[in-house]
C-alpha cells in the first residue's frame, strides 16, 4: 500500500511543475461543459496537434446543443470528415439531441449523468466534471497509465480488467480533491511533454522522479504493459468510379461498419484484388452499368492504415453513359466536395475535381 507521504509528495511536485509548465489550448480556457465535451471526444484516438481544428471548427459550426442537436448528419460528419472513428460524430449529435429532448438542454453536472450521455464512457466522463466542475474524478488516458506504470511500478496490463482498475484506483488516491481540474491537466501534461514513450522519455527533467521506480530499476522501456497485440485485418476495396454527364454514382454507408454514414463510389469488396474479368462479373458491378462494351481503366493502388485494419483500395473509372441511377445516387461534380467522404475517396476526388 502506497504511504500517504508518497501520494501527498507525488500530487505535490507535480502541482508545482504544472504551474510553470501547463500546456494551453482553447478547451483548458473554459469550463463551458459542452466545449469540454466536444473536446474529449475529438481527442479520443486523436493527438491533440490533429484535433485542435477540428475542435475549433466544431465549435463555429455548432456554438451550441441546439445547433448540433439540430444539423443534418452528413453536416456534422462533413466537419469530421478526415477525423476517423465517425461513431464519435455521430454519437455526439445523438447526444446532444438527448440533452435537448430529454434534459430540457441542461447538461449534466455530474459523472453518473454524463454517463448516461451516448459514446461518454468513464473516461470523458471523468475529464468533463472535472473540468468543467472541478469535481475529483481522475482520469487515465494513455499519457497518464504511463506516468503511473513507471511512477509506481506497475507491471499489469492496462489493458486487463485487474489493470484498469489498479489504476483508476491509483489516480484517484493522488487527486487533489479541491485542484482536480488541475491535478487532472497536470499529469496528461507530464505525460504528453516529459514522461513520453520509451524512445524519448525526459527523465532528467521529470517533476516526480526522484521516487520514480521505472527509473532507478532501468524499467522505463518495459512500461507501462499492454498484454493485447493488435492483429490487422486486410481488406480489399475496389471502387467503381462511373459517370454520366450529369454525376458520378455514389452511396452512403449504411453497414455498422468502419466509416457508416458515409459516401462513397459503388464498393466491391473481396479477399484479394480482383481481375478485371472477375471485376466486371461481379452481381455489384451489373448493378452499376449492364453495358457490355464498356471501357475500364484500373488506377494505381492506395493503402490506408486504421487502427485495426489496412485497408488496400483500387478505383476503376468506367466510361459509359449507362449507369444505374435508379440504385445509386447521382452527385454533380461540383456538389462532390460537399459530401462526407472517407479519406481515402477525399483524396482521390482531388485529382478529378479542380
Amino acid at each position: 500500500m502506497l504511504e500517504l507521504t508518497a501520494i501527498n509528495l507525488f500530487t505535490k511536485n507535480l502541482l508545482e511543475w504544472h504551474k510553470k509548465n501547463k500546456r494551453s489550448f482553447p478547451w483548458k480556457e473554459t469550463s463551458d461543459p459542452y466545449k469540454i465535451w466536444l473536446s474529449e471526444i475529438i481527442l479520443q484516438q486523436t493527438r491533440v496537434e490533429q484535433g485542435l481544428p477540428y475542435y475549433l471548427k466544431m465549435v463555429k459550426l455548432f456554438p451550441t446543443i441546439k445547433h448540433l442537436a439540430s444539423a443534418k448528419e452528413d453536416e456534422v460528419l462533413k466537419a469530421w470528415q478526415g477525423l476517423g472513428y465517425y461513431s464519435r460524430a455521430r454519437n455526439l449529435q445523438s447526444g446532444a439531441k438527448y440533452i435537448l429532448e430529454e434534459l430540457n438542454g441542461k447538461l449534466p453536472e455530474n459523472y453518473d449523468g454524463w454517463l448516461k450521455i451516448k459514446g461518454v464512457g468513464p473516461y470523458a466522463a471523468a475529464a468533463i466534471v472535472s473540468f468543467a466542475y472541478n469535481l475529483p474524478h481522475a482520469v487515465v488516458d494513455g499519457n497518464v497509465y504511463r506516468v503511473l506504470a513507471r511512477n509506481f511500478g506497475i507491471d499489469l496490463p492496462i489493458d486487463s480488467t485487474e489493470g484498469k482498475k489498479k489504476f483508476s484506483n491509483l489516480a484517484n488516491k493522488l487527486i487533489a480533491k479541491k485542484e482536480a481540474a488541475l491535478f487532472n491537466q497536470a499529469i496528461m501534461d507530464l505525460g504528453a511533454t516529459v514522461c513520453k514513450p520509451s524512445s524519448s522519455p525526459l527523465c532528467k527533467v521529470c517533476p516526480v522522479n526522484e521516487n520514480c521506480v521505472a527509473l532507478k530499476k532501468n524499467m522505463i522501456a518495459f512500461l507501462p504493459v499492454k498484454s493485447k497485440k493488435i492483429v490487422l485485418r486486410n481488406r480489399f476495396f475496389h471502387y467503381i468510379v462511373a459517370k454520366n454527364e450529369t454525376g458520378f454514382l455514389m452511396e452512403k454507408r449504411k453497414e455498422n461498419d468502419i466509416w457508416k454514414g458515409l459516401y462513397q463510389f459503388p464498393l466491391i469488396e473481396s479477399e484479394k484484388f480482383l481481375s478485371l474479368v472477375n471485376l466486371s462479373a461481379h452481381p455489384t458491378f451489373k448493378k452499376v452499368t449492364n453495358d457490355k462494351n464498356l471501357k475500364i481503366t484500373a488506377g494505381k493502388k492506395f493503402v490506408y492504415l486504421l487502427s485495426h485494419q489496412k485497408i488496400h483500395a483500387k478505383f476503376f473509372l468506367v466510361s459509359t453513359d449507362k449507369i444505374n441511377s435508379k440504385i445509386y445516387s447521382v452527385i454533380k461534380k461540383i456538389h462532390l466536395k460537399k459530401l462526407a467522404v472517407p479519406k481515402i475517396i477525399e483524396h482521390y476526388l482531388k485529382n478529378i475535381i479542380h
